[in-house]
């Protein structure tokens, strides 16, 4: 829903000035209009002050720090809402989070912009915010809605920006940039991510860290030695990704072919290789191409193995298909994208019932995949 939607959806009401909402009220300027949330039975000409309650000042309070960002009130409707609910920010925070692990996208999204409409200055909710377009850029992504993934990712950079440039930053903020760019194939920005958090944390002692920040900094230095080892940051391997994701395939190619001439053994480049080849519908080609990814290093990553399925399964070879899909679902069990591979397999097998099932499970992992229910629709009707 748009702001100025969501901004219809309130009152601005002035108080009387014997108005209480109840014996332990919060205090209220009543010379300050005050937001109220409507009820789904309110009309402009039917508000009822003595139904007014708490609750809907504080919905009010909260929708417009998230959509009326220049409202000249901000800083009073900030204290009034954090002097009636001290621990309202932790609630959001938990109710956000659970939220985005349902998949709610769209109600999670409006609250983490009211918590940073609530705090804006809060660093650790601007990180939550781009871990937030980052997990929902993944689901369309394997959803197969490029476009709407893409523009997530946007969001997702620039919210892990701000957090980077943040005074003083958090060190995670770093970590999950540097997984955000590795996803991406951007190894130059990854490689300088990790390294800015190692930085961050050279100092701190083991016991401070933990177990968990320990791994966090082994894990950094290994994507890091990786890069170097492969020498993923080179220019070269950079602009085949972008012309590859742009379109340019066959210039992406060209790219990849003088890197790969001198690092013959970066899985990864053979990866990107197959899948401009693919995208040129080169199934031939590019099983060769993620064999070799495979034969290099990149057999703990179910991605290659979807990739190479789909080239199997175009040239006609579905029974290896079916063999690279399950080793996939090994490595990422709840992997959509390779679930309606298999859904798509089954149909080429002649097994609608098998097709079924996968699509299925693809909506129960992901309600809103809108390809497995075109096609569970469709298998349903025939």
């Amino acid at each position: 829903m748009s702001g100025s939607k969501q901004l219809e959806s309130i009152y601005y009401i002035s108080l009387p000035e014997d108005f209480q909402l109840s014996k332990n009220a919060m205090h209220i300027d009543k010379t300050i209009p005050l937001p109220a949330q409507k009820k789904d039975a309110d009309s402009s000409d039917s508000f009822n002050m003595a139904e007014l309650t708490q609750e809907q000042i504080l919905s009010g309070i909260l929708t417009v720090l998230a959509y009326d960002k220049k409202n000249e009130h901000l800083d009073y409707y900030r204290n009034l809402i954090k002097e009636a609910r001290p621990n309202l920010k932790q609630e959001l925070t938990a109710a956000a989070i659970l939220k985005t692990k349902n998949q709610d996208f769209d109600i999670a999204e409006e609250i983490w912009l009211a918590l940073r409409g609530f705090d804006p200055d809060d660093v650790a909710i601007i990180l939550n915010t781009a871990l937030f377009f980052d997990q929902r850029a993944d689901s369309y992504r394997q959803s197969g809605l490029n476009e709407d993934a893409d523009a997530y990712d946007a969001d997702a950079e620039e919210y892990y920006k701000m957090a980077m440039e943040a005074d003083p930053p958090p060190a995670d903020a770093f970590f999950n940039a540097g997984f955000f760019y590795l996803k991406r194939h951007d190894f130059f920005n990854a490689r300088g991510a990790f390294e800015s958090y190692l930085a961050l944390t050279c100092d701190a002692k083991d016991e401070e860290l933990g177990e968990n920040g320990l791994y966090k900094k082994e894990r950094a230095q290994e994507i890091i030695n990786e890069i170097q080892n492969g020498n993923m940051d080179d220019e070269r391997f950079r602009n085949a990704y972008k012309l590859i994701q742009g379109g340019q395939e066959e210039k992406g190619l060209e790219e990849l072919r003088v890197f790969l001439s001198r690092n013959p053994d970066v899985w990864n480049a053979w990866f990107m290789l197959g899948w401009g080849l693919r995208r040129l519908g080169r199934y031939s080609d590019g099983e060769a191409a993620f064999k070799k990814a495979l034969e290099c290093g990149g057999g703990n990553t179910a991605d290659v193995y979807n990739e190479l399925a789909i080239c199997r399964m175009e040239a006609g070879n579905l029974d290896l298909a079916k063999s690279d899909l399950l080793k996939g679902l090994e490595l990422s069990p709840e992997n959509t994208k390779i679930i309606s591979n298999l859904g798509y397999l089954s149909l080429k097998q002649g097994d609608p019932a098998s097709a079924q099932k996968y699509f299925a499970s693809v909506l129960e992992f992901d309600p809103d995949d809108k390809i497995a229910a075109m096609e569970l629709e469709r298998l349903e009707r025939e």
